[in-house]
């Protein structure tokens, strides 16, 4: 008779938790965190410090499915060698810091150089190009404010460009490592990384549409 597995107690539930404005964490502690908090939206800043989002809305939510899957297929129908992740995988950057585009692109030999531990884990390079979209409303970690903040974090970080989404004014803002300032595309109808990947384009009609 093979014996019982040993008994092993129920990870404690602490929610809501309320953690010391002090309280700061390796990568290696957060993805534990993670781990066991499998359904809160959590990234981690360079200082260690936890950063807490929230789920998208619907209409954020629906547009950045929108914009997934149009960069996805861009990609396939160009034969370019890139992955495209989504809003879930995050990504270990030089500084330290875990953070979790909307959706983001990396050259694929970049992806395939990486071990099968590392690509089970987050991911310990900055993305090549990476996209957010601003939430209708200005507070917290979703809004205009703290997205220019983590766009020029990852430009600090390597990426080569950014797309900034603002819907409500039909804008994007495109961050480069050439350029210090953002340039602003308004109304903007097309995101295009030509200069990057030649093909790499989307339209954003249904981006918008929601």
């Amino acid at each position: 008779m093979t014996p019982a597995p040993p008994h092993r107690p129920a990870a404690p539930t602490l929610e809501p938790l309320a953690l010391p404005w002090d309280l700061r964490l390796s990568p290696e502690q957060f993805e534990r965190v993670c781990q066991a908090n499998p359904e809160a939206v959590l990234e981690l800043a360079a200082d260690g410090q936890l950063i807490a989002t929230t789920p998208t809305g619907s209409e954020t939510g629906a547009r950045n499915q929108a914009l997934g899957a149009l960069i996805w297929l861009a990609v396939r129908r160009t034969g370019l060698a890139l992955e495209v992740f989504d809003s879930s995988t995050g990504f270990r950057l030089p500084d330290g810091s875990v953070l979790s585009p909307d959706v983001s692109v990396v050259r694929q030999e970049r992806w395939t150089a990486l071990t099968a531990e590392q690509r089970r884990g987050f991911v310990p390079l900055c993305p090549d190009v990476v996209v957010d979209l601003a939430s209708p409303s200005e507070e917290g970690p979703r809004g205009l404010t703290a997205l220019r903040q983590k766009m020029k974090r990852y430009r600090a970080n390597g990426a080569q460009l950014g797309w900034l989404l603002i819907p409500e004014e039909l804008a994007v803002e495109i961050w480069t490592a050439a350029e210090a300032a953002p340039q602003r595309l308004a109304p903007a109808q097309v995101l295009d990384a030509a200069q990057l990947f030649p093909g790499l384009q989307i339209e954003l009609a249904e981006v918008w549409a929601g």
